[in-house]
């Protein structure tokens, strides 16, 4: 299905399909796979009783990695392949604020918590610390000032956390259909 055919009808499908024949894909130097890794955030956000909205986020937080131009293996070749920029994009005529604005965030909100919480660069898995120097390092005072502007950024915050610790060998989580009628709510709270 190409993105310029992508309604409110079929973008659930559209996604349960990147899941199914693109989620097995190795996670850029992480013991997981995209979709392991995506279904372990949004399992830690849903037991962690978070909003709707913030559980679709983590679902939903890189699959950017599938809709952007650039290659997979960019941020490998130390490129950045902007796909919190992308996926939000794809998003972003579907889905409440309160979805795509986390995702859009997710990645800087990696490089805030960097240069505000002095213990959090430690907790990074060594390829997030690779892709944090092409991403830009930590956020300098006046990066950090205008990421608080955002309306969504405690979310953003909330979501890099699970995005790090979604990362376990063998963790169970509900499948993408567990998922499914969450993201039909949201998508019909959208058309109102």
């Amino acid at each position: 299905m190409a993105f310029d055919t992508l309604s409110r009808d079929n973008i659930v499908d559209f996604l349960a399909d990147i899941f199914a024949r693109r989620g097995g894909e190795s996670y850029m130097g992480e013991p997981v796979t995209m979709s392991e890794h995506m279904l372990q955030a949004a399992a830690l956000a849903e037991r962690a009783g978070a909003s709707d909205s913030l559980v679709a986020a983590s679902l939903l937080h890189d699959i950017g990695h599938y809709t952007s131009e650039f290659p997979e293996e960019s941020l490998e070749q130390g490129r950045d392949n902007y796909h919190e920029t992308a996926g939000a994009g794809v998003l972003t005529a579907f889905f409440p604020k309160a979805v795509f604005e986390p995702i859009e965030l997710h990645v800087a909100a990696k490089r805030y918590l960097c240069a505000t919480s002095p213990d959090y660069f430690n907790r990074l898995s060594p390829a997030s610390v690779n892709s944090l120097k092409v991403q830009g390092g930590a956020m300098a005072d006046k990066e950090v000032a205008a990421f608080q502007t955002h309306e969504h950024y405690r979310d953003a915050l909330r979501l890099r956390v699970w995005d790090d610790e979604g990362k376990v060998p063998g963790a169970e989580t509900p499948t993408f259909d567990h998922y499914r009628p969450l993201l039909e709510r949201l998508l019909a709270a959208q058309e109102r």
